[in-house]
């Protein structure tokens, strides 16, 4: 049996051993905010169809024709064409005159070339659309809400895999959001356990699940997380509509779709879940988000989940 050192032997030990460097802290307060938390937050590259050197100039264009959800399914389609695509084939949720219009756009810009037969390839080609979708809700919550942003961070949580798409800071108040350019149907269980494993081993104060779909929520997504959630001992959740197909789960937990406008959507959230955080003045009426009155923002949150009225698509 090995003899154990001495208390003398042990100290004499750790006097002469020579202190580790201290890590910097982060760049920005989003990676601070994950550092605090014991975390070792490690952001990656945008994967972009953008050559890295590109100017704020065209950055800009290209983000505000993003903000067309016609044009993102459209993007969608041409990232996924490694051959090249004609106009038609990038998506069929738009007409060949428009999207023969996007091309020539993608041209212009120097991102994307003329091939013979009427079709196109991208020059820049990223993996897939989910690195454009976190560039630009980034940049539209940075320059609407004023939002410090990062994207695509390695959390460095043990156990927990994939990257916190977007990660930002508000108010002293960490916010996470999940993005995904996929439609419900597309959408596995088990992408709803990841999320939620990330969210608790990062501990944001609010997180948002976003799906850039026009497609409805509450007839796929919303019952996975419920499932999700009571698998893992939670209480059943009672979803209630904030506006349109975006939903709360709770006080810290949101589902945002892209009907209508998916940066409106996604900043109403993210306005719900930080008034949601302060506290209460007694004595004193508080408004929900949109200026309803406490109470009727409490009894919308009793009524169950139902689909948009008139809507009929499914995902």
């Amino acid at each position: 049996m090995a003899r154990r050192p001495s208390a003398r032997e042990m100290e004499a030990a750790a006097a002469g051993s020579v202190p580790a460097a201290l890590p910097q802290a982060p760049r920005s307060e989003p990676l601070r905010m994950l550092r605090r938390r014991g975390l070792d937050p490690s952001p990656a590259p945008p994967d972009l169809p953008l050559p890295p050197e590109a100017g704020e100039a065209l950055r800009g264009a290209f983000a505000a024709r993003l903000r067309h959800y016609a044009f993102r399914l459209f993007l969608r389609g041409a990232i996924l064409a490694r051959r090249g695509f004609s106009p038609g084939e990038a998506t069929r949720y738009v007409d060949a005159r428009t999207a023969r219009g996007y091309a020539e756009e993608l041209v212009s810009w120097g991102l994307a070339r003329r091939l013979p037969g009427g079709r196109y390839r991208l020059h820049h080609r990223a993996r897939s659309f989910g690195g454009t979708l976190e560039w630009w809700l980034a940049r539209e919550l940075r320059e609407r809400l004023g939002l410090e942003v990062d994207t695509g961070v390695r959390s460095g949580a043990r156990g927990v895999g994939g990257d916190l798409d977007v990660v930002a800071a508000a108010e002293g108040k960490l916010l996470y959001l999940e993005a995904k350019s996929s439609p419900p149907k597309h959408i596995a269980p088990a992408e709803i356990r990841a999320f939620l494993r990330r969210v608790r081993a990062v501990r944001p104060d609010v997180a948002l699940f976003v799906v850039d779909t026009a497609l409805r929520l509450s007839d796929k997504v919303l019952p996975m997380f419920a499932d999700a959630l009571q698998r893992a001992g939670a209480p059943a959740p009672r979803p209630h509509r904030v506006l349109r197909e975006t939903w709360g789960l709770g006080p810290h937990l949101y589902v945002v779709n892209a009907r209508e406008d998916l940066v409106e959507n996604v900043c109403r959230a993210v306005a719900e879940g930080i008034r949601a955080l302060a506290p209460e003045v007694p004595g004193l009426p508080v408004s929900g988000g949109g200026g309803a009155p406490a109470e009727r923002t409490k009894e919308r949150r009793r009524r169950p989940a139902r689909a948009a009225p008139g809507d009929r698509r499914r995902g």
